[in-house]
């Protein structure tokens, strides 16, 4: 096992001083080597260095500047600190030296969504669900996009999707609620919005939403 592989394996176990120290040495004894820099890097964000993360990310992509991983790094810290645009730029190089996996198609596409260009986040959101089926998340925002063009139907079985996988995600209800309701389903959207409040009590738009149909159904009987 090399210095790289012990250190991931420690970063793994959340021993971040251990891994830490392990990826100097290893910048150390090759200091010419992209993947120790993202690794570093990757440890220092971690525990919330994210200016020192991103000298270490801007030092492997100097490095090598096909290394998808350190853009993706480089722009996951972007993200959190609200510079979408940066992140989107990021991403998309990320996507440009290869790295093809569905978290970066997917933080491509919200960086989009923050952006208020939702129309050109739909297809990165649509592929980051096709590589990865199983992330509630993803699907939830592609529903959230797919709605924002109107496409109701589609977003409806992405909420659903979003549902099966986490029972729990209250959006995911309140977002079929008002789809349903789009639908003209009032029966289904109350269905939905009453499971909001069941798994979130203070969620307000669900509530108005329960008291608009309620009152409706009142005043045609």
């Amino acid at each position: 096992m090399n210095k790289n592989e012990k250190g991931i394996e420690l970063m793994q176990e959340g021993k971040w001083e251990e891994a830490a120290k392990i990826f100097m040495e290893a910048i150390e004894e090759n200091p010419n080597d992209a993947l120790t820099y993202i690794n570093f890097g990757n440890v220092l964000s971690a525990v919330g260095e994210t200016d020192k993360a991103l000298v270490f990310f801007e030092k492997a992509i100097e490095l090598d500047d096909k290394a998808g991983a350190a853009y993706y790094s480089a722009g996951n810290l972007y993200f959190e600190n609200e510079q979408y645009d940066q992140a989107k730029n990021m991403f998309e190089q990320a996507m440009k030296c290869g790295l093809e996996s569905s978290d970066n198609y997917f933080m491509l596409g919200m960086s989009l969504v923050q952006l208020e260009q939702p129309r050109l986040a739909l297809p990165y959101l649509q592929r980051s669900v096709e590589l990865n089926g199983d992330d509630a998340e993803a699907r939830f925002q592609y529903g959230l996009c797919l709605a924002h063009q109107e496409f109701i139907l589609e977003a409806i079985d992405q909420f659903k999707n979003c549902i099966e996988l986490d029972p729990s995600h209250a959006d995911a209800y309140y977002n079929l609620g008002v789809a349903y309701g789009y639908q003209e389903e009032e029966i289904q959207s109350l269905a939905m919005f009453h499971k909001v409040i069941e798994i979130q009590p203070d969620h307000l738009l669900a509530g108005y939403g329960i008291k608009l149909i309620e009152k409706g159904q009142a005043e045609q009987k």
